[in-house]
């Protein structure tokens, strides 16, 4: 008897199938990527923020009903972790053209994003797609998804502003530290596949 056929909640390899709910609410919350980007550089913070929930509400619904109901994709496994990448880069290009975060807290994120792209030919040549996202990467997102509605309201005055200003700084840090360091793992992997694909060509 299978172990699916034990536990009903037993993990299941992704499938190929496209059309399901996880992928809907994800596919949705990328089409919301270029709303919420109009809305933080017009500087309209509060629908900004509601969009920024509700993104971040649907990240964590689809990956319940994906593990609950047996819908993970592979497709999903893109379309999530993409839609992901793509609030932070265009919530920290907003802040940054609004002068509300440095620059270099920018770069430093867009870099890690260019470490692991570079990744991909490497992975393709050796029959590999992208590699399943660590824990540290899925902590590092959400502590940085959660940096960014505290750092919009560090503009208001006063107590309010003042706390989100520290909490979201130190979230934001915290999720820069997690996401270097999923980095790290992504590439010691990466390496790993190499040197094990050259040690089977070379026993050939």
């Amino acid at each position: 008897m299978s172990t699916q056929a034990e536990d009903p909640t037993a993990p299941t390899a992704p499938s190929g199938r496209i059309w399901t709910l996880p992928n809907v609410i994800s596919g949705t919350r990328l089409l919301l990527v270029p709303v919420f980007g109009v809305l933080i550089f017009t500087e309209r913070d509060l629908a900004a923020l509601v969009v920024l929930v509700v993104a971040g509400v649907s990240d964590w619904l689809d990956g319940v009903i994906a593990r609950r109901f047996h819908q993970t994709s592979r497709l999903g496994q893109l379309l999530d972790p993409a839609a992901d990448r793509l609030y932070i880069f265009v919530t920290l290009v907003g802040l940054g053209w609004r002068d509300l975060v440095p620059w270099w807290l920018v770069v430093v994120i867009a870099a890690r994003e260019l470490v692991l792209a570079g990744t991909l030919p490497i992975l393709m040549r050796h029959g590999y797609g992208p590699l399943p996202v660590h824990l540290a990467g899925k902590a590092g997102t959400f502590a940085l998804m959660y940096a960014f509605p505290l750092l919009l309201l560090a503009n208001v005055p006063g107590v309010v502003g003042t706390v989100a200003w520290t909490f979201g700084w130190a979230s934001a840090l915290w999720g820069v530290g997690l996401y270097w360091f999923a980095a790290v793992l992504y590439v010691e992997q990466v390496v790993r596949i190499v040197r094990a694909d050259r040690r089977e060509a070379a026993a050939r």
